[in-house]
């Protein structure tokens, strides 16, 4: 399926990000924001194949997420780890998508694709709904892109313009990674909510046979 293909590209351009972050030049890393664009924006295309070739299944929206998990995690801290964003960030990013995937997987065992999941207008609002969805997605698009962009100035000789607009960079993009955190937070907790309401209590299968 070539919608699961486009998926799977995520992850050798995710590994190439991160070495040209720690280890490209500054032409190169200017090059690596790019890369990670296209990386990111992927997201979007894969869901757009999968719609258009009537290729969408349970296997690719698990893939889908996984996908976007790996880059999320990975990316949250490497920043931290560069000292460009709080440390704060990743933990709080870890412990959101360590909860809701757990609870997601129980829907999925009984077949049920992670957004189809939730029952109340509310809860299918803050999750899936084309606002929130895409609000997400441009902060985080812009946080990652922009602390990509700030680490690749901040390698060029300290007297150029692009190395003086590092602060200045640094400082709106903390703030909208700060906002990708609330998105991030706000999307979770009907994940939460809704699962310890629906299965707090309900034997396993074991148990009930």
């Amino acid at each position: 399926m070539l919608a699961n293909w486009i998926t799977l590209s995520r992850f050798p351009l995710l590994l190439a990000t991160v070495l040209i972050l720690y280890f490209g030049s500054p032409g190169v890393r200017l090059a690596g924001v790019a890369l990670l664009f296209i990386g990111l924006m992927l997201d979007t295309v894969d869901g757009m194949v999968a719609r258009t070739r009537g290729e969408t299944s349970l296997f690719g929206s698990v893939l889908d997420i996984a996908a976007d998990r790996t880059y999320e995690l990975i990316l949250w801290v490497c920043f931290a780890d560069l000292r460009m964003i709080s440390v704060a960030i990743p933990l709080i990013i870890i412990a959101r998508t360590t909860l809701t995937d757990a609870f997601r997987t129980i829907g999925v065992a009984q077949g049920t694709a992670p957004f189809a999941q939730h029952r109340t207008a509310l809860s299918r609002f803050l999750v899936g709904s084309s606002w929130m969805r895409t609000g997400y997605a441009v902060t985080k698009v812009a946080t990652f892109c922009g602390l990509a962009l700030a680490q690749a100035f901040g390698g060029l000789a300290p007297e150029t313009l692009p190395a003086a607009m590092v602060p200045a960079i640094l400082e709106v993009f903390r703030v909208t990674a700060w906002l990708t955190v609330a998105f991030c937070i706000f999307r979770g907790l009907p994940v939460i909510i809704s699962s310890l309401r629906r299965y707090w209590g309900i034997p396993s299968p074991a148990q009930a046979s």
